[in-house]
């Protein structure tokens, strides 16, 4: 149900995932879009899309909802913290929506400064990664008090299939960063199991055909898969570079809460070596290049 009480809302952060969320949102929403980057380029794309241009921060903190998707922690600061951000720009009444995948610590960090201007804050880090930012599919998990998932959950499914309330802040970027290991670890293992069939003979064209036919089939399988099978990976998707933060983050979750998490410390090697290679900027199925370099 529509929320009358919003008359704008504003979208931060128009990179590869956060710029097609910013376009659905400006098509679907029944108010005016404010978009705002650094990047003049990804501004227009998205005024070409049916938002309008902000002036920065200072417009930005008009609207009633602010949705922000940037690369991480340091960039959520920015935005959020640092001098002239958004929450000291921030009203009672207003909302932040951080689509960032970030840290339980920044999380808490603007919801705690946001609340001191009478604000909310939801984290709400968004899977699936760049096809689904196009064609609002993605998965949002989102943490928050009930009341303001409620009033924010219309306008996430603007830009998403799945909108998932886990719990109070935080826990949204908890399930985001879960799913991430789990996906990372999916990718180093397929990366594996391409390297045995084939030097055991199996054709490269028919390894991953062979395992989606049996319980090894998953959504790893079939998005990343067939990157590894050409061997061309793409500079337009999640970069690996991305991925070596959400596992350091991951990393030092696991250690908060007193968890030996091998198996992501071994992938978070492999990342960073890729990384060190100097194909840091390619999706995370590049990590097959470790293998078939041996």
């Amino acid at each position: 149900m529509f929320d009358s009480s919003v008359e704008l809302v504003a979208f931060v952060g128009l990179g590869a995932m956060g710029g097609p969320m910013c376009a659905n949102l400006a098509s679907k929403s029944p108010v005016p879009v404010l978009a705002h980057d650094l990047d003049s380029n990804a501004v227009q794309a998205a005024v070409n899309s049916g938002s309008i241009a902000a002036k920065g921060l200072a417009d930005v903190s008009r609207a009633d909802i602010i949705f922000i998707c940037v690369p991480g922690e340091e960039q959520t600061r920015s935005i959020s913290l640092a001098k002239d951000g958004l929450c000291d720009y921030a009203r009672a009444g207003q909302i932040v929506v951080d689509c960032t995948t970030a840290t339980v610590r920044v999380n808490l960090d603007v919801s705690e400064a946001l609340a001191a201007k009478g604000a909310h804050f939801a984290d709400a880090p968004v899977a699936r990664g760049v096809p689904n930012a196009h064609d609002g599919t993605l998965s949002i998990t989102v943490g928050a008090s009930e009341k303001i998932f409620d009033r924010i959950a219309p306008w996430l499914g603007y830009m998403g299939s799945d909108i998932a309330y886990c719990g109070p802040v935080g826990t949204g970027t908890v399930m985001k960063l879960m799913n991430n290991m789990v996906l990372f670890e999916n990718v180093s293992a397929l990366a594996e199991a391409m390297a045995i069939a084939t030097r055991a003979g199996v054709p490269r064209s028919r390894v991953f055909d062979l395992l989606g036919q049996g319980s090894a089939d998953s959504f790893a399988l079939r998005r990343h898969g067939s990157f590894m099978t050409s061997g061309e990976y793409p500079t337009d998707r999640f970069p690996t570079t991305y991925s070596l933060k959400d596992l350091d983050y991951a990393l030092d979750l696991a250690s908060q809460v007193g968890v030996d998490a091998q198996g992501a410390r071994l992938i978070r090697e492999r990342f960073s070596e890729i990384v060190d290679r100097g194909m840091g900027h390619f999706y995370s199925p590049v990590v097959y290049e470790l293998f078939d370099d041996e």
